[in-house]
């Protein structure tokens, strides 16, 4: 049995047990906490903190983990709609505060708020929305999924508001979002999409192709434009690299007379000079597909994301994305007016686990969701691994991956 772990905070824990570290797993490990920051985490038999002696602690604060278990870092999603009935698309503040509390629990301790294409009003109503719950460190920034986006690749995303880029109307959202606008999803080629990135990436946000329905040079012409703009401005908030959005969901399949998007972005993926985004939860894409994309390019050039939408962690039903009705049928999400995919119904653990079960070493699947994910946010000196300095974010799972408990900032989640 696992000692009793204590719900309320407490200001020091030592944790013995497995832990999942960046250079590998520990066997016999130790986590240390003290308020909201990791004090130590390696080997047990290697710690000497002051302070941290039993005698100094109550013994509810020293925890041993059974054989099976292991510590995780905290997961970070770069790519998510909403959970547990919360909806991001929505601008609702009661919504997303729903979806948040539900994904940290799920153990996503780190994410953006994914909106998606909608009226002008209605994007910078969402984007003051989350910039209040950016302030308040409930969630890392935000995700625009378009609106400058092509209608032949649209998805799910509504067409009536589809837009080329428009730099007035994209300098009112980066207005809006106070610094706070971290990632976007953009069609590379639409008129002005060239100026679309230099405006980007002058403000410190990513650019993301996808919803696209380019061919292979123009994909590779966007994503080094963004990459030169992400060093030239020397924005400390991003890993100076784009990324590619959910690849070979929203653009053309890859033909070998016919190469399109794909092939340019896993061939710069390759180089390290773009992360591509793989939603691997068996419905967006195939386990073969999943591993082979990690042979090909490697866990550090993968962001593994969930696309989640409402229905995550929830049963088959209808739902919303944003204002678009959705239904779900065994844990796919279908967008009722055109049978598209609408999004995912996993959290990240289920991806990770999924990930694996194709065949994806572990620690290059855990990387994908962590160490990636978190350099992309240039947040790695914060979350995304197990370090002395880093905020106290970690779940504790089974040999199964199932979850059992998670820490945030210190604090036990139930």
């Amino acid at each position: 049995m696992t000692d009793p772990i204590p719900a309320t905070v407490s200001t020091k824990f030592l944790i013995h047990g497995a832990i999942a570290t960046d250079r590998g797993v520990l066997n016999n490990g130790l986590l240390a906490i003290e308020d909201d920051r990791i004090v130590y985490a390696g080997r047990a038999d290697h710690f000497d903190e002051p302070g941290f002696e039993p005698a100094d602690m109550e013994a509810a604060n020293i925890i041993t983990l059974p054989a099976g278990q292991l510590i995780l870092p905290g997961l970070v999603d770069i790519h998510n709609h909403g959970g547990n009935g919360g909806d991001f698309p929505s601008g609702n503040e009661a919504s997303a505060r729903t979806a948040i509390d539900f994904l940290h629990r799920a153990g996503t301790t780190t994410l953006l708020a994914s909106m998606v294409t909608a009226a002008p009003e209605d994007l910078i109503k969402g984007i003051g929305v989350y910039a209040g719950l950016t302030d308040e460190g409930l969630v890392a920034g935000i995700h625009l999924e378009g609106p400058f986006l092509s209608h032949a690749r649209c998805g799910a995303q509504n067409p009536a508001f589809l837009l080329e880029p428009d730099l007035e109307l994209m300098s009112t959202l980066i207005e809006a979002g106070r610094g706070t606008i971290t990632t976007m999803t953009y069609a590379p080629e639409l008129p002005g999409a060239a100026d679309l990135v230099d405006l980007l990436t002058a403000h410190g946000i990513t650019p993301s192709v996808g919803h696209t329905d380019c061919d292979t040079a123009t994909a590779a012409a966007s994503l080094a434009q963004a990459r030169e703009g992400l060093d030239s401005t020397g924005f400390g908030g991003t890993s100076g690299r784009p990324t590619v959005t959910h690849l070979f969901n929203g653009m053309p399949p890859m033909h070998h007379r016919s190469p399109g998007p794909v092939a340019a972005c896993l061939r710069i993926a390759h180089t390290g000079d773009a992360a591509v985004e793989l939603v691997a939860d068996n419905t967006h894409l195939d386990p073969e597909t999943v591993k082979t994309v990690f042979g090909l390019v490697g866990a550090e050039n993968i962001v593994l994301v969930t696309d989640s939408m409402a229905a995550a962690g929830l049963a088959d039903g209808q739902y919303m994305l944003g204002p678009s009705p959705v239904t779900v049928a065994d844990g796919v999400a279908t967008l009722d007016a055109t049978g598209s995919i609408a999004g995912g119904t996993a959290t990240l653990l289920d991806v990770l686990r999924r990930t694996t079960a194709a065949g994806v070493k572990f620690t290059d699947a855990l990387k994908s969701a962590t160490v990636v994910p978190a350099s992309v946010l240039g947040l790695n000196d914060e979350v995304g691994s197990l370090r002395r300095g880093l905020r106290a974010d970690f779940l504790i799972v089974d040999a199964e991956l199932d979850l059992q408990r998670v820490m945030r900032a210190g604090v036990w989640l139930d």
